[in-house]
């Protein structure tokens, strides 16, 4: 019941305030320094062999993550005999790793231009969230690109940390955050990265394999008329995604907004070939990506009544 308050007030706090450009110019973002930390680890202990590049990424993601839960466990555990003052501040404490209010303004940025058929603005919006050449993008694949990012992170930026807010408190949402960095920093399957970051990888896997599949569970039942088909689709089209918890967000929005998701596109030089997520359905357009975003905005309505209904357990 505390950790449900706290995150509640966290996630109260990012949907009125956002992270403030005032405070990033003068501290940056938390995320800002788990990553300087991870690259000062990269840069000293990514060589060798094959399997020692493995076993000193394990070593990178155990330090790093250690280096920042454990001071936040200690500073909880401190705070916690504080009383409500001491809630307070863990809530402030937890509301930089709640990206809510981001995510939405993200899209909104995307979605804006590409109503306006501005075709280079969206893509030059879209190219802020997504890692895909956005020169190979014409509109649809703007507004599928900007709901896939909407989709996954929505788990990976919202729920996951919610999740594991409520359920650790402090330390909970700041190891997690340093797992998902670490795993979007030197999780990537190319040659630098293929050894160092397996282990990272692997365990951003497990930490986001509940609130993935929660994350769907919320897109679906805020589809309202289309909840089953989007439940369908989810569970019919989850497990064919590249990713084992990526597919179950996007899988569900794609069900939901009756569009398809997923399929081809172009990282670099390099083209992947994925399979659709809900195949049978129409490309995304403009208007899609404004239901989506208010998909979103009813998604997080409910995660909020979850976490009200957490504080009466």
């Amino acid at each position: 019941m505390i950790f449900a308050f706290i995150t509640l007030l966290a996630f109260l706090i990012d949907i009125a305030l956002g992270w403030p450009a005032a405070i990033y110019r003068h501290i940056k973002h938390p995320v800002v320094w788990i990553g300087a930390l991870i690259t000062w680890f990269e840069t000293r202990l990514n060589r060798g062999p094959a399997h020692q590049k493995r076993f000193n990424g394990m070593m990178c993601t155990l330090m790093v993550v250690g280096s920042f839960a454990l001071p936040a466990a200690v500073l909880q555990w401190a705070l916690m005999p504080s009383g409500i003052l001491g809630m307070i501040i863990l809530g402030v404490l937890i509301w930089p790793f709640i990206a809510t209010r981001s995510m939405y303004d993200h899209v909104l940025a995307v979605w804006q231009p590409l109503a306006a058929r501005d075709l280079l603005g969206a893509r030059r919006a879209v190219a802020m969230i997504v890692g895909r050449d956005p020169a190979q993008l014409d509109h649809a694949g703007v507004a599928r690109a900007a709901l896939e990012s909407l989709a996954e992170n929505t788990s990976d930026g919202i729920v996951a940390p919610v999740f594991w807010a409520a359920l650790l408190g402090l330390p909970g949402i700041v190891g997690y955050k340093a797992i998902n960095t670490l795993d979007s920093m030197i999780g990537h399957r190319n040659d630098r990265y293929e050894d160092f970051g397996k282990f990272a990888a692997r365990l951003d896997d497990v930490v986001n394999w509940i609130p993935a599949r929660l994350t769907g569970g919320l897109f679906a039942l805020a589809a309202g008329p289309t909840m089953g088909r989007a439940f369908a689709i989810m569970w019919r089209d989850a497990k064919s995604h590249r990713s084992p918890n990526a597919g179950w967000p996007e899988s569900a929005m794609a069900g939901a907004l009756a569009c398809r998701l997923s399929g081809p596109r172009v990282y670099g030089t390099h083209k992947s070939t994925e399979p659709w997520l809900n195949g049978g359905a129409s490309d995304p357009t403009p208007d899609t990506l404004a239901e989506g975003l208010r998909l979103f905005q009813r998604a997080m309505a409910l995660l909020g009544l979850v976490l009200i209904a957490g504080l009466l357990l």
